[in-house]
């Protein structure tokens, strides 16, 4: 019989041996805390103490379907029983990467034609920056090089994706990083004083043509873009933004790369953000929502014109090893089965409108600047000063541990926000519990930054 002081004792020891050996992202030595999870069911997870959490974030954003799916763990071993892997370079390939690329195609806006495997959302866009740059190198114009980003964006940890990430934490110590990245202000309506107290959208739009205008427009290869800024916050663009950004690119014949490796299979209530802003990509870099996590996996979406150039000449010389790997992605093909048949875009719509109808309500408290959400993405903005909009300074003890530990439920502090990005699959129960969490935490919330 199992006793308390057993899974105490194994909680403790599994701790100690994660200090010893794992060096983890973003986590200082001067942390000793650790959050063994063991298991997970839904929007639920347990830890190795047994102690039981609500997931508020997904994950990375990416547990579309849920936690412990067995459906996904039978598709996978019975995959793995036929063959679990070999390669997909050259001439290679298997079945169930040939059925998840039709079946990506079919789900995507125009004019995406083709899917080029990866591992994940960092590999995804490293290997988009490079298509766009051979593409023109291919058609005579390689002084396009230029590739246009955004302050905040995150577009991975990869060295490519790292240079066209716009936040220092990620940039700075790491030595020169990828050259002709120009970064541009992001789409915040709440911070309008970037904005000269203009039109967000005017504004944002003159800065891009003067930009290309500046650099040269036959120098320009690729604008690349998160619909809805994760990272930086869950900002959301005003509604003409995308429209208005690719008229411009379509113009001077600039390559759109849209990175939804968040907003992708129905985390904004549609299969991709694309579709929901009426946007015409020529790149689609996607993974995390493909697999819901359960197996490593990404998918570049690309157009049948540079899909076309990148595998002339010899083909596209950039590749990882796992490229197409065939568990990854049968179990991809499972999990849209699961978002399909369970009709997680139109839950994500549903749910998510209850929950930032709830979100809205916090605003009544001092230090909740503002509250915004889309389909299954939210965050709820803190402020020491809510008409001048001053930040509230960084917490002696970040805000998620305190609600970990109070309330268990799991939430992510980017910059001067709370974000969430559930699982498509919370109920309202669920959604209720997290604000009532939120509310027992914000209340006591100075505008020193101290909890009370």
């Amino acid at each position: 019989m199992t006793t308390i002081a057993d899974i105490n004792s194994l909680d403790s020891e599994l701790a100690l041996a994660d200090r010893r050996f794992i060096l983890h992202p973003l986590l200082g030595d001067d942390v000793s805390d650790r959050v063994v999870m063991v298991s997970g069911k839904g929007c639920r997870l347990t830890d190795a103490a047994g102690r039981e959490y609500l997931d508020a974030t997904g994950g990375l954003w990416l547990a579309q379907v849920g936690h412990g799916r067995s459906e996904l763990a039978e598709k996978a071993a019975e995959q793995m029983r036929r063959i679990e892997y070999f390669t997909s370079f050259w001439e290679f390939t298997n079945e169930p990467a040939i059925r998840l690329a039709e079946r990506l195609v079919r789900l995507a806006p125009k004019p995406i034609a083709r899917a080029y495997y990866t591992s994940g959302g960092s590999e995804g866009n490293d290997a988009a920056i490079k298509m766009a740059r051979l593409y023109f190198h291919r058609r005579g114009e390689p002084e396009r090089t230029w590739i246009l980003a955004r302050t905040g964006a995150y577009h991975g940890s990869a060295y490519g994706g790292g240079s066209a990430t716009g936040i220092d934490v990620y940039r700075t110590g790491f030595g020169p990083l990828l050259p002709d990245i120009h970064h541009l202000t992001p789409p915040w309506p709440y911070r309008s004083e970037l904005y000269d107290k203009k039109d967000p959208t005017d504004f944002l739009v003159a800065e891009l043509e003067d930009t290309i205008e500046r650099l040269g427009p036959r120098k320009v290869a690729a604008f690349i873009g998160e619909p809805v800024m994760g990272v930086a916050g869950m900002l959301i663009p005003p509604e003409d933004y995308w429209s208005r950004v690719q008229e411009v690119l379509d113009r001077h014949g600039i390559i759109l790369i849209l990175d939804e490796v968040v907003t992708a299979y129905g985390r904004i209530g549609e299969w991709f953000a694309a579709q929901h802003y009426g946007l015409e990509p020529d790149i689609i870099v996607t993974a995390k929502g493909i697999s819901s996590g359960y197996i490593p996996l990404g998918a570049n979406l690309i157009s049948e014109e540079i899909a076309e150039t990148l595998a002339s000449d010899g083909g596209f010389p950039h590749g990882y090893t796992y490229n197409g790997h065939p568990t990854a992605c049968a179990v991809g093909l499972a999990n849209l089965d699961i978002i399909e048949r369970e009709n997680l875009l139109e839950k994500a719509k549903t749910t998510g409108a209850y929950l930032l109808e709830r979100l809205h309500g916090l605003e009544d408290i001092e230090v909740v600047g503002e509250v915004r959400g889309i389909g299954m993405m939210f965050a709820v903005e803190l402020v020491s000063d809510r008409s001048a909009r001053t930040p509230l300074p960084t917490p002696p003890v970040p805000l998620p541990d305190v609600l970990r530990r109070e309330t268990g439920v799991i939430v992510r502090n980017c910059g001067h926000s709370l974000v969430l990005s559930p699982p498509l699959v919370l109920t309202r129960s669920e959604a209720d519990q997290i604000v009532a969490a939120l509310r027992s935490v914000l209340e006591r919330l100075r505008p020193d930054g101290e909890v009370g």
